[in-house]
């Protein structure tokens, strides 16, 4: 008889539990061991990946991917470099898991402190990039937590050729094979499997596209760390220096336009966006970005109308819509009302503004005289991330190895009982 997909994620999921155990209790050396041979194993096995990609390309070709999606795909000889380069990087941070703070004695003569300890099982779902598994993985294993990864269909070969060095990099540092394990069915089903199973996971982080992210909020049983848009902002303040302001928000955009951290909307004091807009305009134009202005903006350039809907707009793409705005308060409305609460910026050379925009705007990442796009694990010394999050509770911001763990009270006493002196 067939296993349906429920069984199957059952059994993944009750595997994963048990799992979650060992690793928990592993020591940092045990961890690094599986990371460094994981690696190796990679090194090693880099044309049985190329041979998989190359499946997987040709099969999406044949499906009609889109360009950026192939792009995104494809396991070239530098992203498994990347590959190798982030489990090493991830084998040298430090181990957050068993670290102590705050112990102090309370009158009763017991002490109180805090442990930092794994989550326990993760569940991953992601698309299009294969890489994403290596990271995925990596530090779900240093935080000593279990992970379940699902990724898209479209990568389902890629992603069992790298499962297979992972599992080589498990056995050799004397760990199960279940620490980490990759759904073999591309059956959609298994994702709401996935995300139903409190028994068995402990944490959803969904890595995709907004429909994706959507859905697995909607519909999980389980606690999910996660963003939805990242529609950031630049605010260039009558106290800017005009020079470093350029070079923020042509960064800020032009970095990467798919990325989560790009700046979609600049916002410009109007005391000097007749000095700042037309030159800045310049530089995007030149660089093919299609701009779109309010009522002011294009009494000073020539842009193309915007309208309500591209406040609202995250467009992952060569687009910036700029508003100027008539001072500090009327920027920080604007964020809070139509941000993402992802990464938004000022540039600023006022301390009082600077303080009132870091202690006001509602954001995981707020940055000061730099562009958004730093909004990223690896950029804030994190080694890698797991995602980013907009949530308030547990994590926010870039999920790095401390945001796989949490932290429980530890109490020590030696014979006192309460109520007695």
């Amino acid at each position: 008889m067939t296993e349906s997909v429920l069984d199957y994620m059952t059994r993944l999921g009750r595997a994963a539990r048990e799992a979650s155990r060992v690793i928990g209790r592993a020591s940092t050396a045990q961890k690094n061991r599986a990371l460094q041979a994981t690696a190796a194993a990679l090194d090693e096995a880099r044309a049985e990946l190329s041979a998989a990609n190359a499946l997987d390309l040709a099969n999406g070709q044949a499906n009609g991917l889109e360009p950026a999606m192939l792009e995104r795909l494809a396991l070239t000889p530098a992203r498994i470099d990347g590959m190798i380069v982030g489990l090493r990087q991830v084998a040298a941070l430090a181990d957050p898991v068993g670290a102590i703070r705050d112990m102090s004695y309370r009158p009763s003569g017991i002490q109180v402190g805090k442990m930092r300890v794994p989550l326990g099982v993760v569940g991953i779902i992601y698309e299009s990039r294969p890489n994403v598994t290596i990271d995925a993985a990596s530090l779900c294993l240093k935080s000593g937590n279990a992970t379940i990864l699902r990724g898209g269909s479209e990568a389902i070969h890629s992603n069992r050729a790298i499962a297979a060095c992972i599992e080589r990099g498990l056995a050799e540092a004397g760990l199960p094979a279940a620490v980490v394990q990759v759904v073999e069915t591309t059956d959609r089903a298994a994702v709401g499997a996935l995300i139903t199973m409190p028994e068995y996971v402990d944490v959803i982080v969904p890595r995709g596209g907004k429909g994706l992210i959507e859905r697995v909020s909607r519909d999980a049983r389980v606690p999910v760390i996660k963003h939805l848009d990242g529609i950031c902002h630049v605010y260039v303040s009558a106290h800017a220096d005009l020079a470093k302001a350029q070079k923020i928000a042509f960064n800020a955009k032009t970095y990467r336009y798919g990325i989560c951290g790009a700046m979609e909307t600049l916002l410009v004091d109007q005391t000097i966006a007749a000095d700042f807009l037309p030159s800045m305009a310049a530089q995007f134009r030149e660089k093919g970005v299609e701009l779109r202005g309010c009522e002011r903006t294009r009494d000073l350039i020539d842009v193309i109308p915007a309208t309500e809907e591209d406040w609202h707009t995250e467009y992952l793409a060569a687009i910036l819509s700029i508003r100027v705005v008539s001072g500090l308060d009327e920027a920080i409305e604007h964020i809070n009302h139509y941000g993402s609460h992802h990464s938004d910026a000022i540039v600023s050379d006022h301390q009082g503004q600077v303080r009132r925009f870091m202690a006001e705007v509602d954001s995981s990442s707020v940055m000061v005289n730099a562009p958004t796009c730093f909004a990223d694990g690896f950029e804030y010394g994190l080694g890698a991330e797991i995602g980013i999050s907009t949530d308030k509770l547990h994590a926010r911001g870039p999920v790095g190895l401390e945001g796989l763990t949490c932290e429980k009270y530890i109490v020590i006493g030696d014979g006192q009982l309460r109520g007695q002196a």
